[in-house]
């Protein structure tokens, strides 16, 4: 069951995720017309469900479900609950750090698996974050970049969590310090290599920034992001600067910004990630830097949650709740990418239109 399936990126999930298992896989959410709309366009090979996961009246489902996929924002984790409690594994695409973290405490005993952290950005993130960290005898200092398309075709919902997220404040982990920063500030000049080139990306909420100093043991660890148009970076930073970003908070100004970013002919479809690692390697201070580029940020989630599913739905993981990097590893051969069983070594493969950034 995907909830949210018949969303931007719940539709690429359902598909991918069909391929395998025609017939099996449910588009959930609460509009039973636009789940049925998209399953006719499949020709009925994904299912639709109507389901509203702030009132679970009607439980019958919870017999007949395997895996929950959540492409939803959400702010309680009693829905979560329900399923990890009822011995349904759960994978969840989220970027919102204090649903994350509010998750991972979830009281124990628990009669299934939750994977968080599962997509771009947290996910990709997470995974070259591991890959750089393991190079190295000891981690000091992660930095993760991000670069996002304007020509993308986002869903309406990503575009909407970027700018409910430009003017807010959060904190990050510095020197195993929870420290307070203002999101779009402390910009930092960043090499995405010889064909995107050098751009300035700011401090940004994601959620990986605020899980891999537990995870990867590491004392510092921030985020930043930056667009593909060096223009409307410049432009969100100096709104953010003079204080206007909080007019993106009125619910009519943010909707024209919608509206705005959707149709405008601004930016490509290319996205890019790039992690920096500096420790100790044997006596001596290293880096260790890592990235990818690609197109299409949407699909590039879909394809690590269909991966992250379909290994999940093969085997019996340990119950509890687990961020990607603490159960898979990204493999990469022959120009191939691969979600990786870190236990059994089985590969799934990532479909990603995308390839290692270069100096």
């Amino acid at each position: 069951m995907v909830i949210g399936g018949y969303g931007h990126v719940g539709q690429q999930i359902c598909l991918q995720l069909s391929d395998v298992y025609p017939g099996q896989v449910f588009a959930a959410g609460r509009s039973y017309e636009k789940a049925e709309q998209f399953s006719r366009q499949t020709n009925g090979r994904v299912r639709p469900f109507q389901i509203d996961v702030r009132q679970l009246v009607d439980t019958d489902w919870i017999y007949e479900t395997k895996l929950v996929i959540m492409c939803l924002d959400q702010d309680d984790t009693s829905f979560a609950e329900t399923c990890l409690r009822s011995g349904i594994d759960y994978l969840d695409i989220s970027a919102k750090g204090a649903y994350i973290e509010q998750l991972a405490k979830v009281q124990r005993p628990l009669n299934a698996t939750a994977v968080l952290s599962v997509g771009l950005a947290p996910g990709l993130t997470n995974l070259l974050a591991a890959k750089a960290a393991s190079i190295l005898t000891s981690v000091e200092q992660i930095d993760i970049s991000i670069m996002l398309g304007l020509g993308d075709q986002h869903g309406k919902a990503a575009i909407e969590w970027t700018l409910d997220h430009v003017h807010t404040d959060y904190e990050l982990m510095e020197n195993h310090q929870r420290k307070k920063v203002k999101s779009f500030t402390g910009g930092k000049r960043i090499d995405f290599g010889k064909t995107l080139g050098k751009r300035q990306a700011y401090q940004f909420p994601f959620s990986d920034q605020q899980t891999l100093p537990s995870t990867l043991h590491v004392p510092s660890v921030t985020t930043r992001l930056c667009f593909d148009s060096r223009a409307a970076t410049r432009a969100f930073a100096l709104t953010r600067k003079l204080g206007m970003t909080s007019l993106l908070t009125m619910p009519k100004i943010k909707e024209r910004a919608i509206s705005l970013i959707q149709s405008a002919q601004m930016g490509t479809d290319q996205y890019a990630v790039k992690v920096e690692a500096v420790g100790m390697k044997g006596n001596e201070i290293h880096q260790a830097a890592l990235g990818i580029k690609g197109r299409d940020e949407s699909q590039a989630t879909a394809q690590v949650a269909s991966a992250a599913a379909l290994h999940v739905l093969s085997r019996q993981f340990q119950a509890g709740v687990f961020h990607i990097e603490e159960l898979f590893s990204l493999a990469y051969e022959n120009g191939d990418f691969a979600l990786m069983d870190q236990k059994t070594k089985d590969k799934h493969a990532l479909a990603l239109k995308a390839s290692l950034l270069t100096a």
